[in-house]
């Protein structure tokens, strides 16, 4: 009996030590966050051209229809105003006065506090000799209480310019935002009368 307390002592013994000597040494987070880089911490991941174009014009179209919520919900004359006015004419190739009427006066008519884009998908339309750029998207409409106003499917027309042909970086502009998507001629080619 003693032998096997004796032998209970000293497997407890063991144990404890060894737990003890066992420590993890954790890093912390702010230890994490000062040593690591993008490259490290964040994978690459492949995306075919086609999946990151439409990541990518998902993204810009979430931030400019977050600007124009935030616009919005401003005086509409204040200078932060203007910065973010100046903000959303930079997502356009060449802005002008129309630019933004048909999507700010929807969003204002529905007294729109917040926009979320559910789904969206970019696909080439074909007119004449050139080759057109289109996102198609559904985007939902929330009021200030965070209802849900409505799902709307919406199109923007936008062009990839090239800035640098070493490195193929491009440049993402919108030409026509909430558009309506091309009508297709009803003459067939070839006939006329």
């Amino acid at each position: 009996m003693k032998r096997i307390n004796n032998f209970l002592i000293f497997a407890m013994l063991l144990v404890v030590f060894v737990a003890c000597n066992n420590k993890k040494t954790e890093v912390s987070d702010l230890d994490k966050l000062r040593n690591s880089t993008n490259a490290k911490s964040y994978p690459a991941v492949q995306m075919d051209s086609m999946q990151a174009v439409n990541s990518i014009t998902k993204q810009k179209v979430q931030e400019l229809l977050d600007l124009s919520t935030l616009y919005l919900s401003g005086n509409r004359n204040t200078e932060i105003d203007t910065v973010i006015y100046s903000q959303m004419q930079s997502y356009f190739h060449k802005p002008d006065s129309l630019t933004f009427k048909r999507l700010l006066t929807e969003l204002d008519s529905m007294k729109v506090k917040s926009v979320k884009v559910n789904s969206l998908n970019v696909y080439k339309e074909f007119y004449k000799k050139d080759t057109l750029d289109f996102a198609k998207f559904n985007v939902e409409y929330f009021d200030s209480k965070s209802k849900s106003l409505g799902s709307f499917e919406k199109n923007a027309q936008y062009i990839l310019l090239s800035t640098s042909k070493l490195k193929k970086e491009f440049k993402f502009y919108f030409l026509d935002f909430y558009s309506k998507p091309l009508k297709k001629d009803s003459t067939l080619a070839g006939v006329t009368k």
